[in-house]
């Protein structure tokens, strides 16, 4: 292992498939570790990468990072030679902070617990991290209405991390398919970094007898 090597421990099947955007957005070699439910991804060896035993994870030469959006956030630092990410001291840090953690709170949090059939009890909300469903989702079309992108114009790894929770929301129906989600969601997966993601971890997939 060189001190700049990039490896990718991920599934087709996980979240794994947000970092695979995210490294087909950098264009920067790396190499991918599969590993399975239950089995590799128990394994000694790789709960010394991440105890959680989940993944994604990424080894950026002795660097690990696990969780998908501190792997994004880490990675649009490591090679700003990308422009996903603005630059430490731009007023858009703020801004582009607020929505990639909004992603990785609150809007997966709701989501999560609606696929689950949990509603947060009138007059408990504040007990929640994120409230209500509802106030998520109007806060959520809101942000996507403004522009582009939640930055303006420019595209950033705040938009990668949050459309793809929207994305799949939207595709496993624990997210409205409101149009402003629908619009959003357009410009972001027919980007070209996106279809190259998409079809290698489509390629990845286990293959059913039916579908060999």
């Amino acid at each position: 292992m060189t001190q700049d090597s990039l490896t990718f421990y991920t599934n087709p099947m996980s979240r794994g498939r947000i970092v695979r955007w995210m490294l087909e957005e950098l264009g920067v070699p790396y190499d991918t570790v599969l590993l399975d439910y239950g089995t590799t991804m128990k394994a000694p060896e790789y709960l010394a990468i991440n105890p959680m035993g989940k993944v994604p994870a990424i080894r950026h030469g002795g660097t690990v990072v696990t969780e998908v959006a501190a792997i994004c956030a880490y990675l649009a630092d490591a090679f700003p030679q990308a422009g996903l990410a603005p630059a430490p001291a731009s007023r858009q840090r703020g801004p582009y902070y607020r929505w990639l953690f909004f992603a990785a709170g609150p809007v997966e949090a709701a989501a999560s617990n609606k696929a689950l059939g949990f509603v947060v009890p009138p007059g408990r909300e504040r007990m929640m991290g994120y409230g209500s469903y509802a106030d998520v989702m109007g806060v959520l079309e809101s942000a996507v209405s403004q522009g582009d992108y939640l930055l303006g114009e420019q595209f950033s790894t705040a938009d990668l991390v949050l459309g793809s929770h929207l994305g799949f929301g939207m595709q496993f129906g624990t997210i409205d398919k409101r149009p402003a989600f629908e619009r959003y969601w357009a410009r972001l997966s027919t980007r070209a970094a996106a279809l190259r993601a998409r079809q290698i971890d489509d390629d990845l997939m286990p293959k059913s007898p039916a579908n060999p």
